[in-house]
């Protein structure tokens, strides 16, 4: 059953995300396959052994294992409230930056797995309310990234949308999966400066961080003309 699923899984995502140059051997594309999968860790994680089938860049085929975690896909929320050109981070204990010997408070976008049946835009709405006590408007998914492609399925896609940051920092969380999270709402010229300058070192934020550099002007424009004194803000 879990070898069929994962199967099924394969062929329905064949498509997606081909890469701009295909590899290719004597003019063939290369291909993979998995021939097995074996859960070796089910838990809060899951982590399975993959028999894997591969073309060579330089020819031939080679039968390899491989351990994956999968935990599903995820959604990580630019909430941004133009009119006061703020944007929300929460800050969360991170255990993998603890296990890493790093100061584990961290600052990121509000995050959270995509539910059976979800969209990355659903979630975005529920993990918003969740995490942050705010109502997501407007939002649009706008960038796919996997995680870690060489050790887990796990993608993540980027939702942007529109808050009214008005209300302040709050604590939110789900207490039944021990959630404590302080939210901070920062201007977007700080956020911008403290992901170019290197001072956040969240993969999810930072992307979001220069996707909001390149796109503050136009948010602004369009949702809080008013707010820009009918210019865009000065570049952070």
């Amino acid at each position: 059953m879990l070898y069929q699923s994962i199967k099924n899984t394969h062929s329905e995502y064949k498509q997606e995300n081909r890469p701009m140059s295909e590899p290719t051997q004597d003019g063939k594309k290369l291909e993979a396959r998995v021939k097995s999968v074996r859960n070796e860790f089910n838990g809060f994680l899951k982590i399975n052994r993959y028999e894997i089938e591969a073309d060579r860049h330089e020819g031939g085929k080679e039968t390899y294992e491989r351990l994956v975690m999968e935990r599903g896909h995820a959604v990580a929320i630019l909430a941004y409230d133009p009119k006061r050109d703020e944007i929300v981070l929460v800050n969360e204990m991170r255990p993998g930056i603890l296990a890493a010997g790093e100061y584990p408070y961290t600052d990121t976008l509000p995050a959270g797995g995509i539910a059976k049946g979800e969209t990355a835009v659903e979630a975005a709405i529920r993990e918003t309310t969740e995490e942050t006590g705010l109502t997501l408007l407007h939002a649009k998914q706008i960038q796919d990234a996997y995680v870690s492609a060489g050790g887990t399925s796990e993608k993540i896609s980027i939702v942007v949308g529109i808050v009214d940051t008005s209300a302040g920092s709050g604590i939110f969380g789900n207490d039944n999966e021990k959630e404590n999270i302080k939210t901070r709402m920062v201007s977007a010229k700080d956020f911008i400066n403290e992901v170019k300058s290197g001072v956040n070192n969240d993969m999810k934020t930072i992307i979001a961080g220069y996707w909001l550099a390149e796109h503050r002007d136009a948010l602004r424009a369009q949702y809080a003309p008013k707010a820009a004194g009918g210019k865009p803000p000065k570049p952070a």
